[in-house]
């Protein structure tokens, strides 16, 4: 605009902010730097989640699910993932309202859960589970780097001892045109896809990938099958019994990854159960986050995070 009109445009953004947008006169200017908070926008379905600004600097967020990301979406958002701190800014909000709320979605973490408890009482807690795949596939991915990291120091090592002998080392080719290296490497994505889902290419390579680490196939199909149980089972009674008894798939299997996880869903599986409910999951957070970062890329070094704030709020509070 200031090119368009032939005026300076750094002025004319400083006027903008300070004088034409209402920053200034907004009310709540003076703690946006750490909290905005929108108590009208509560309603009974809620997602928690946290969120990255500029700097890695984390902001718990809280959204209105019956908004679908619009006008109406943002509750709250506070600088920081501290508990108490988040617990004290929601509770501006008055107690008969919280109580109001019935289901709140959130992801694994102890300090999300802990709000949600404290700051809606009546609300039943979600567990998200796509955060509790994606804790499978990155068991499989594990298993994967640590065969990978194997197989690059059995290579320096030959390649050393070619050295040594005076002979030109040349690399084992598997029948997919891959060294062993390049296999592991390259079986990343296919690993968290569904063999159905699968290319020719990826088919072969995991055929070998399979008969060379028995292993990482008995983990990739610990996986799938607990994908599966959250795809396919509609039943909360169900669900029960099929985690119990892929629980049990776990110890025999005797994977250290997925033992860690086993514990991780045996410990939240109340709230992870909770899901076959309403099948309710964090999405919309997610979502709601990819749009908060789309618009902060938009106001790089425009009066930082308070003036960031105040935009956030005009579009979704």
């Amino acid at each position: 605009m200031g090119l368009f009109y032939q005026l300076d445009g750094k002025l004319l953004e400083e006027q903008y902010v300070g004088h034409l947008s209402g920053f200034r006169q907004w009310d709540q200017f003076g703690h946006a730097q750490d909290w905005i908070l929108f108590p009208d926008n509560i309603g009974p379905y809620l997602s928690i989640d946290e969120t990255s600004l500029s700097h890695g600097e984390l902001y718990t967020v809280i959204t209105n699910k019956e908004a679908k990301g619009k006008k109406g979406a943002l509750v709250a958002m506070v600088k920081g993932v501290e508990s108490e701190k988040v617990i004290n800014v929601l509770s501006k909000i008055g107690g008969a309202r919280r109580k109001k709320v019935k289901e709140v979605t959130l992801d694994l973490a102890a300090t999300m859960e802990r709000i949600a408890r404290r700051c809606f009482p009546k609300a039943r807690l979600v567990s998200d589970r796509f955060h509790v795949q994606q804790l499978a596939s990155d068991a499989v991915q594990q298993i994967r780097i640590e065969y990978r990291w194997e197989a690059i120091e059995r290579e320096n090592q030959e390649i050393e001892l070619a050295k040594e002998t005076g002979n030109q080392y040349i690399p084992e080719v598997l029948t997919n045109g891959d060294s062993l290296k390049q296999l592991l490497a390259r079986s990343r994505h296919l690993l968290f896809k569904d063999e159905s889902k699968w290319t020719p290419s990826q088919q072969h390579r995991a055929e070998i990938l399979f008969r060379l680490y028995p292993t990482l196939e008995t983990a990739y199909e610990l996986s799938r099958k607990l994908s599966h149980i959250f795809t396919s089972t509609k039943d909360k009674g169900v669900a029960f019994t099929r985690l119990a008894q892929w629980y049990n798939q776990v110890e025999i299997a005797g994977l250290k990854s997925f033992r860690t996880l086993a514990r991780t869903i045996q410990n939240h599986y109340q709230t992870i159960l909770n899901f076959f409910d309403n099948r309710a999951t964090n999405a919309s957070a997610e979502s709601f986050n990819a749009k908060i970062k789309a618009l902060r890329s938009q106001f790089r070094g425009v009066r930082g995070i308070p003036f960031f704030m105040f935009r956030l709020a005009k579009i979704y509070a």
